[in-house]
């Protein structure tokens, strides 16, 4: 099992060979309509949200219903429908959400009507749905340990093959000839958006959400949800540590953006931090390609910038550092202290795999990153500016900052190209233009364990600093201080 997987389960090991638990449950596989009052256990895999109906038979009335799916082996989940009035319904749709283990009692077994209904839901391998009313049905949290811990793993089997997935890249690649298709999707998620609340012409009210999604291949792809139950799965990912598998995703061009998007249905199933493989592989291209702060400097600057307010001194960089285990951004007015343009060209400008921004030599015809998920294949590198930068105030200094293309050629107003073509006494002068100047530096710090302090500042975007700007928000730090 992998190593991330393991964590999240706290060392839970499955034995799948065991029946359930004291035997007092019934296998999905084995369902069938003839069965009297069954009781099955299962983990929640996907969740959909609560919507009603005009009853037919009550004018007036509405008839209110969600639908969820349960998993109790690797191989096998089925789809449950719950039906009823509107208190029992988003009661229960309230009591358990994915990754919750439940047990239901007494619900009918029913074939799946594939004309109907069934053609919405997730595809299963069962040739049975359940239905839960009200009158005849329980649901509730599973409470048998041994049922939970048999349980708990299944939630990072994907529920489809492993290996029959698009790359990003594959998507980007085929574009408009996915245009409404159902597709499987491995990728690693880099940004979270905030939720945002709109309201129809006719009166309803919605929600949408976009999470930007990466891979080796593609440093940035929308993925973008409408239901509530999707957006709540979305707030509890970890950018830059967490890996899908998006099972059923529809794609589609997008006509705003000229290119493909993913977006979450009631077909889909994501797996989250799967257990393969695949997604071990991309798992840790996304915990090196974080750490490189490449992911940063790929983003568009007008969707990372907008979103860093908070200034910062050095000193208040690094004690945050200390008190926050996770990566935050700031801005911080400091003069740059340390810019070797005046190195040799090798040292300023340096190749890296395009796949996990790893540094190679000029004549390398593959990776030798270990964890590539490319090393085997012909090696596809860029060529770009590759600074370590040190910015300093009056309290303190952050050291080795990596200041890489594009924001380099940026900051510097030059590209590679036509910093090779500079003369030595060009290049002094380009570097005297920002060493010891006041500079307004956007940064991203972030534990690391490469650095003897256990921290690393990687720098997003670099300009001169404008004095009345630096005055206003320097006389304000001091204030606080």
């Amino acid at each position: 099992m992998s190593q991330f997987v393991l964590q999240s389960l706290n060392g839970i090991k499955p034995n799948w060979n065991n029946k359930m638990a004291a035997q007092t449950y019934i296998a999905i596989s084995e369902l069938h309509p003839n069965f009297s009052h069954p009781k099955v256990a299962g983990i929640i895999i996907g969740k959909t949200d609560v919507k009603s109906f005009p009853d037919r038979k009550n004018f007036g009335t509405d008839r209110f219903t969600f639908g969820f799916t349960i998993k109790d082996s690797p191989d096998f989940f089925i789809n449950v429908a719950a039906w009823g009035n509107d208190g029992y319904i988003n009661g229960l749709s309230s009591s358990f959400s994915i990754g919750d283990c439940v047990t239901i009692e007494n619900p009918l077994v029913a074939s799946k009507d594939l004309e109907k209904g069934d053609r919405f839901c997730p595809t299963t391998p069962s040739l049975y749905r359940l239905l839960v009313t009200e009158a005849h049905s329980q649901v509730f949290l599973c409470a048998d340990m041994d049922t939970i811990n048999r349980l708990l793993p299944l939630i990072h089997l994907p529920v489809k093959d492993s290996r029959d997935f698009y790359s990003l890249g594959d998507i980007v690649a085929n574009g408009q000839q996915l245009d409404g298709t159902v597709i499987n999707i491995l990728a690693a998620v880099k940004l979270i958006g905030e939720p945002k609340q709109f309201t129809t012409s006719d009166g309803r009210k919605g929600q949408r959400l976009e999470v930007k999604l990466f891979d080796d291949s593609v440093s940035s792809f929308p993925l973008v949800c409408w239901d509530r139950e999707a957006i709540q799965l979305v707030q509890t990912w970890i950018p830059k540590e967490t890996v899908l598998f998006i099972a059923d995703a529809k794609i589609s061009f997008d006509s705003f953006r000229s290119g493909m998007a993913a977006t979450v249905n009631s077909k889909t199933i994501i797996t989250v931090n799967p257990d393969t493989r695949e997604a071990s592989l991309l798992f840790s291209y996304a915990k090196e390609v974080s750490e490189s702060g490449a992911l940063d400097q790929d983003e568009k600057p007008d969707d990372l910038l907008d979103s860093i307010f908070d200034v910062y001194t050095v000193s208040q960089l690094k004690q945050k550092a200390q008190e926050t285990p996770e990566a935050f951004f700031g801005i911080t007015y400091s003069f740059i202290s340390k810019l070797d343009l005046d190195s040799s060209v090798s040292k300023v400008i340096r190749k890296r795999c395009s796949r996990c921004k790893f540094q190679v030599t000029e004549d390398a015809q593959s990776c030798t990153n270990q964890l590539c998920p490319g090393r085997d294949q012909a090696l596809s590198a860029t060529t770009g500016f590759d600074l370590l930068v040190d910015f300093t105030d009056h309290t303190g200094t952050l050291h080795a900052c990596p200041l890489r293309s594009p924001v380099a050629e940026k900051t510097l107003g030059c590209t590679t190209d036509g910093f090779i073509s500079l003369t030595d006494d060009e290049r002094t002068a380009m570097k005297w233009k920002f060493l010891l100047e006041r500079c307004k530096i956007y940064v991203k710090v972030l534990p690391s364990t490469k650095m003897r302090t256990g921290i690393r500042g990687v720098v997003v975007a670099c300009s001169l600093a404008d004095p009345g700007e630096v005055k206003q928000h320097m006389s304000a730090l001091l204030k606080c201080l």
